[in-house]
């Protein structure tokens, strides 16, 4: 089942990001006290009373003369309502009811999705008394919060966690079918490589509904293997404000990336590899979903002043998305119809690598061999793995049980990470390695 999607929304410098750092418990998003410093679109997990949800960040409003500010408004707020499953309508309780506030309202007054007004920087009882203004909007009951201190915040999420709608169950998937999400940044040619997928020859079992947010999987045959297709193509929007097609783009590829085995990240030859691919990308890379980069319209790159080999893109796209590493790359062309049985073979692959399992015999095997090879200390204190076990597959997650889990730092989590892929591969899979303090070690 996907995990839902919680939406903020507001007028610039309500304090939305802030919002979204003490939800997720991350400091994520970058927060500073000027208006429409949030310009990429953010998502992070969180979890509150045992329910995992998305909350997603929808900053990036920047106002001026060429974008009216109804019109950012009112597509920001029709992009919240189209994705989300409850949407939370910050305003600012210190500076009061603004114009801005009114014109957002009236827009999330016609949608079907819950709606929380959450009145922000309730820092003390007199803005607790003053923020009842804010029943003027019509939008029901009034959330005090102050998103810095965290006052309010748990109540909050108590009454969002009630309201998440509950979904039928999505269509029935064979467990072999490996499913695929077609993601990218738009026009990279997504709708083109689906159809040139379904296209070639196949045997195309069933086509229906997905989940309640009106995507479509494909379920279909090639060569005795099964695969399902979940259609995340459909920006119906052209929005004509700065990040609007990128944040619709996101919410789609979230909810894709929750339902698939493995993510085709689509690129286009033509353009090199932009900031949305890297995102689009790093989506994936953060769900733990097997990944295959597929660079399509390669005939345009070949020719043309600007012409690349394989060898160079590839290159390219190792230094641009230095976290993908892990991930094959499928030179295609969809209007060729070249490349097209390449994806799927790959994505078999990466499919089951991500299945994979090391017995723990093995495991450990590596990685003693691997500490031995390359101790590591701090201040005169080794790190000890005491015992190594997969936790679980999809993605392939292995345990460390170890003398001090501070100790474990990006870097050596690499290098083991870079051990176990020589003698198993994974390719296309993320490897998560977490270490955790050994239950019989004793306080030192």
């Amino acid at each position: 089942m996907s995990r839902p999607i919680v939406a903020i929304v507001g007028r610039p410098n309500v304090g939305k990001s802030t919002l979204f750092n003490r939800l997720v418990g991350k400091r994520i998003a970058i927060v500073e006290d000027t208006p429409g410093v949030t310009r990429d679109r953010l998502y992070a997990d969180a979890e509150w009373r045992d329910r995992e949800i998305v909350v997603t960040d929808t900053g990036g409003m920047v106002f001026n003369e060429e974008d009216p500010l109804k019109i950012q408004v009112r597509q920001q707020a029709e992009l919240a309502m189209e994705e989300a499953d409850v949407i939370l309508m910050l305003v600012d309780a210190a500076e009061g009811l603004a114009p801005a506030d009114h014109d957002l309202a009236d827009q999330l007054r016609k949608t079907k999705t819950p709606v929380f007004l959450v009145a922000n920087k309730v820092d003390n009882a007199r803005l607790e008394q003053e923020s009842a203004e804010f029943y003027t909007l019509g939008m029901g009951q009034v959330y005090p919060v102050s998103s810095l201190h965290g006052r309010g915040v748990a109540e909050l999420l108590d009454a969002v966690i009630e309201a998440i709608p509950t979904w039928p169950e999505e269509q029935e998937i064979p467990e072999e079918a490996v499913k695929l999400a077609i993601i990218g940044r738009p026009n990279v040619g997504k709708s083109s490589i689906l159809n040139a997928i379904l296209g070639e020859d196949r045997s195309i079992v069933s086509s229906a509904p997905g989940t309640t947010r009106d995507t479509i999987d494909t379920l279909f045959q090639r060569d005795g293997d099964q695969f399902a297709l979940i259609d995340t193509a459909g920006i119906r929007r052209a929005g004509k404000i700065q990040g609007s097609i990128e944040y619709y783009t996101v919410l789609r590829a979230i909810r894709a990336i929750e339902r698939c085995d493995v993510a085709l990240v689509i690129m286009d030859a033509a353009d090199g590899v932009m900031d949305g691919d890297k995102r689009v990308g790093g989506y994936a890379n953060q769900a733990g979903r097997g990944c295959v980069v597929v660079v399509n319209k390669w005939d345009l790159r070949r020719q043309g002043e600007e012409r690349m080999s394989m060898k160079e893109f590839t290159a390219l796209v190792r230094k641009e998305t230095p976290f993908l590493d892990y991930a094959p790359i499928v030179f295609a062309s969809a209007k060729l119809n070249q490349g097209i049985s390449e994806i799927l073979d790959t994505a078999k692959d990466v499919a089951e690598n991500c299945a994979m399992r090391i017995p723990t015999g093995e495991l450990n095997r590596i990685i003693r061999d691997a500490v031995d090879a390359h101790p590591h200390s701090e201040k005169g204190r080794a790190f000890k793995v005491k015992y190594a076990t997969m936790a679980k597959v999809k993605p392939p997650t292995i345990m460390l049980f170890v003398n001090d889990p501070e100790m474990f730092h990006f870097s050596y989590r690499r290098y083991l990470e870079n051990q176990i892929r020589k003698t198993y591969g994974y390719e296309g899979a993320p490897l998560k390695i977490i270490a955790k303090k050994t239950e019989t070690e004793k306080s030192e």
